[in-house]
């Protein structure tokens, strides 16, 4: 991979590393979390950082037109859509979902992605799961001239370089970093830019997610992560009434926010391994808040709708 240098049309954040504690959980591990969703106000958490190095390549190779992947409620998508404002490219959403053709200005997510300027092609879900080998994607493709295609959640090789950042100085003396998973990218990196002593530990947001140990071994061969398995509350987008009121009591005790898709399902499973002893009591711990905030809104919507209890924040 060709190197490249620091963007000058992204700022560097630096975030507050801040202790926190569990609900309903007395411990001895010392426990703290980046801040991570405070980088940016809409561009935040790890999506800043794996859409750094994306857009410098997009810039250097003269596009003018970033195109990309999500679903309904995706932070990549609204996160991509403020991108290329700040950015001054055009930018395009290819979203799951046909379905979502006659009804996404429902949808607070892709209604604020649309407000940033992006455009959308809504593609039946088959279709979707094959993503550019999709003749109707290639199709889609073919019409947009001058683009610059980042993957589903932004998970490139340059994303990974992105996310290998989010770990500095000031994060060497932990020995556990813990953070969601999605499409790998992001625990990709902190895989490349932990220390010798460091071992990652990723919660994947996806039922079934076993191939992405295969497929974070395409992006980094440093064997020094751990992919844990079983809290992914039903699938990607699933909540249960357990996850909100954990969520909800976390924000109480630390007024952190936590997003129910992403970090507040790896924040529930931390606390649980904690609980069940699966993790030394002498280990300094790092939680990574990677951001997903603004899909609170939405998740909130569905619950009202439902009659549920909603995510406080």
């Amino acid at each position: 991979m060709t190197e490249t240098t620091t963007p000058d049309y992204f700022f560097m954040p630096d975030v507050p590393i801040q202790p926190f504690q569990f609900p309903g959980l007395k411990t001895s591990h010392t426990l703290f979390i980046k801040r991570e969703d405070l980088t940016h106000p809409v561009i935040s958490g790890n999506k800043f950082w794996k859409l750094k190095y994306n857009l410098q390549a997009a810039r250097e190779s003269k596009k003018d037109t970033l195109v990309t992947f999500g679903g309904a409620m995706s932070n990549h998508i609204v996160a991509t859509a403020a991108a290329g404002k700040e950015n001054n490219f055009k930018t395009v959403g290819i979203i799951r979902g046909e379905e979502l053709a006659t009804k996404w200005e429902g949808n607070l997510s892709l209604q604020e992605a649309s407000e940033l300027g992006m455009t959308f092609y809504f593609v039946p879900r088959e279709e979707y799961r094959l993503k550019e080998r999709s003749e109707h994607i290639e199709k889609i493709l073919d019409t947009i001239p001058n683009h610059y295609l980042i993957p589903e959640g932004g998970t490139n090789k340059l994303a990974v370089k992105g996310a290998s950042e989010i770990l500095t100085e000031k994060t060497s003396d932990f020995d556990l970093i813990t953070t969601a998973v999605g499409t790998g990218g992001t625990l990709s990196g902190l895989s490349v830019g932990a220390k010798e002593h460091q071992h990652i530990m990723g919660f994947p947001a996806l039922k079934n997610a076993e191939f992405l140990v295969k497929k974070i071994l395409n992006l980094t061969d440093i064997e020094n992560f751990t992919v844990i398995l079983d809290y992914h509350f039903g699938g990607y987008a699933k909540i249960t009434s357990e996850l909100i009121d954990f969520i909800n009591d976390f924000y109480r005790l630390n007024r952190i926010p936590l997003d129910p898709i992403y970090t507040g399902k790896m924040m529930f499973g931390l606390k649980e391994m904690i609980k069940n002893g699966e993790i030394d009591s002498d280990k300094k711990i790092l939680a990574i808040h990677t951001g997903g905030l603004q899909g609170i809104r939405e998740m909130n919507k569905q619950l009202k709708h439902k009659n549920r209890p909603i995510i406080i924040t």
